[in-house]
């Protein structure tokens, strides 16, 4: 028997590279990629432009498709009303964002799928979120009838609207800037522990989600000032969410966010970019803290990576969708009938250490796996839990997002180093370099970062986020293993971002580069969001390559962009919480420690097993041209020398004495 869409003829989206488009390309829309072609069937047709906007493992994506899409009789009304685009955000964040704004400055909440509807000449005149069914249809013929007989009224307004999107949220935002003080930050405290959930960790909202880069500032902060209870917002966050639902407590890996306040019901999908911050964050925590919880979280995330995400390349594919066989957490959840099978006489000590119930603790007689959070887990426990994983491997999975993302991936890179930094697992540094050199053979040319790959390199050049976290990989491969060519890379790729997405007029870094599609607006990513922002990541790039390669210049700009932001730092931790990282690595000492001679490399894997965050580390085991470690190496010995401004102290020859000397710093 033929499937449904054996059935159907395919839609132009089956020539795409995406795994989302490729999810519509048998819906009877007559669906077009972003792109000329249809830009200009709607302006040859005088029809507004649908821009429908989502991503594979989005849930209420798959729903409107189903009850709109896949239905014959609305999307012949689509057809005949409209010119439809489907977009990938995550393929095609420059158009998300421009759409997204769009909708907002109308007076909507964003989400996905993010519908707009534009004028020809791509300019929004409305838009939202999800409509059901019999709203959508009555919707798309009313706004098409209000096209052509109110076109002026319209295009007047779409106009103004891109006239807004075109205005910089900047000048409100630069207002107040200045120097950092380490005092600066202790009003920021205050802020987020009135946000703060004493009970289970995380801000005090629902849904919640984990934001790993507010965590880590805390890390930092607790560092700067030695404060005991930001090291306790950290710890209480971090273990309650490695206990709750939305951790996968089986198969290792956590879900995007929960839909309640206590981490115990997650939305089921699992993002590539949650869980490559995460390994940075517990690695970072486990330092200051060396929580056994902390350990095996990091090493139960890469068994599940490694396990169900790896591209056989090396590469990592973006993320898992929510839902299996048509129902939202099939795969992950148990009736106790089906534990009873599996585990036999050991079920009863199984149902009360994961607080399984007869009846299911969630929907449809289900039940969600969590534990309290102060019980370890013993080696029994281990087995049975591997005993369950292999019978759920057996079942439908969750479908698949398998393209791969060149920030994501760098990212990654960044949490396989950190993790390998905190343990000496070479296990992490091999997956590292696995990934690297699958980006550099398939998403690298020369000068360029392409976006996303899946089957081959897709045409849309990388965007800032992109190019700023595979710099910050590149350099911390360098802090790594002190191989300069990682070096030699990280300064080209910051070459060209340099020249190909700055702004001298806002001294910001654009979004897209100057070679990119040209957009209604061409957009500036400021605020912290589940993903640092663009402009925050790039910003400690340049102070941290700066400081290694003594690029003044390089550094200067990142103290200017920092600065210029000190009100919303200091006064919104939530959305600048990458931002006040790089504040406060500007307000504390900020050290080059360099490692010369044979045991340069023990010596660095000794300090990097420390919590060491305001610093960068250059080495060599034989001799250097890079200006911090040229003439340092003395034959026979291995020396470490602590540096800052490009000032050394001397050099003394254990771990032991070089943190006597960092401790020792004082603040400014």
């Amino acid at each position: 028997m033929k499937s449904e869409n054996e059935k159907r003829s395919p839609n132009r989206l089956i020539h795409s590279t995406s795994p989302y488009l490729l999810q519509h390309a048998y819906n009877p829309v007559e669906w077009f990629e972003w792109g000329p072609e249809a830009i200009e069937k709607a302006r040859n047709t005088n029809r507004p432009i649908l821009v429908s906007i989502g991503y594979s493992s989005c849930h209420w994506c798959h729903v409107m498709e189903r009850e709109s899409f896949e239905i014959p009789e609305i999307a012949s009304i689509m057809n005949e009303h409209l010119v439809c685009i489907k977009v990938d955000r995550e393929e095609r964040p420059d158009i998300d964002q421009v759409y997204m704004d769009a909708v907002q400055a109308m007076g909507l909440n964003g989400g996905w799928p993010l519908n707009v509807f534009l004028t020809p000449d791509q300019k929004p005149f409305y838009g939202g979120t999800y409509f059901p069914p019999k709203n959508w249809s009555q919707l798309v013929v009313q706004l098409a009838k209000a096209f052509h007989e109110r076109r002026n009224e319209i295009d007047q307004s779409a106009a103004d609207l891109t006239l807004h999107l075109n205005n910089s949220d900047l000048q409100r935002l630069v207002a107040g800037n200045g120097a950092f003080q380490s005092t600066d930050f202790d009003n920021t405290l205050t802020l987020l522990q009135s946000k703060f959930d004493p009970v289970f960790g995380g801000l005090d909202k629902a849904p919640k989600f984990i934001m790993p880069s507010i965590w880590m500032w805390l890390l930092k902060y607790h560092h700067l000032r030695q404060d005991k209870s930001s090291l306790e917002m950290i710890l209480l966050t971090l273990r309650q969410v490695a206990s709750g639902g939305i951790y996968d407590q089986i198969g290792g890996g956590f879900s995007r966010y929960a839909v309640d306040g206590r981490w115990f019901a997650p939305h089921f999908e699992k993002m590539l970019y949650d869980n490559a911050q995460l390994l940075s964050l517990y690695a970072e925590a486990y330092r200051v803290e060396p929580d056994p919880l902390f350990k095996k979280v990091i090493y139960e995330i890469t068994d599940w990576l490694c396990r169900e995400m790896k591209n056989p390349g090396g590469g990592f594919y973006s993320a898992l969708d929510a839902d299996s066989e048509g129902s939202e957490g099939k795969f992950y959840t148990w009736t106790s009938d089906e534990l009873k099978e599996v585990l036999g006489d050991q079920y009863a000590s199984f149902k009360s250490h994961f607080h399984v119930t007869e009846e299911g603790n969630w929907e449809a007689g289900r039940n969600i796996l969590f534990q309290d959070m102060q019980i370890p887990e013993d080696s029994q426990l281990t087995e049975l839990k591997r005993k369950l994983l292999r019978v759920r491997n057996e079942r439908v999975h969750p479908g698949l997002d398998d393209k791969i993302v060149s920030g994501w991936n760098a990212m990654l890179v960044q949490g396989f180093l950190d993790a390998y930094c905190t343990f000496g697992d070479h296990l992490f540094l091999r997956e590292a370099f696995a990934c690297i050199n699958f980006m550099e053979v398939n998403l690298l040319t020369e000068d360029r970062c392409y976006r996303t790959h899946k089957t081959r390199r897709s045409e849309t050049e990388g965007f800032l986020e992109d190019y700023a976290y595979l710099i910050q990989a590149y350099i911390s491969l360098y802090q790594c293993t002190f191989d300069e060519k990682w070096l030699a890379k990280a300064e080209k790729h910051c070459q060209y971002v340099d020249a190909n997405f700055w702004d001298d007029k806002e001294s910001f870094f654009f979004f897209s580069g100057a070679h990119a599609e040209k957009l209604i607006a061409r957009k500036k990513e400021i605020f912290d969001n589940v993903i640092p922002s663009s402009n925050s990541l790039m910003a400690r790039n340049l102070l941290h390559l700066g400081s290694i390669l003594d690029r003044e210049h390089w550094k200067q700009k990142a103290f200017a962009m920092v600065s210029a932001l000190k009100k919303p730092i200091l006064n919104e931790p939530t959305y600048m919480s990458n931002w006040g990282i790089l504040a406060l690595e500007i307000a504390h000492p900020f050290h080059e420690i360099v490692i010369t001679g044979e045991e340069a490399l023990e010596k660095r894997m000794e300090l990097s097993k420390l919590a060491l965050p305001f610093s960068v580390i250059l080495g060599t085991t034989t001799d250097s041209k890079l200006p911090l470690v040229k003439g340092k190496t003395v034959k026979g010995k291995t020396l470490i020398y602590i540096c800052r401004n490009k000032t050394c102290q001397l050099p003394v020859s254990t771990v032991s004495e070089a943190l006597h000397l960092i401790r020792n710093q004082k603040t400014a």
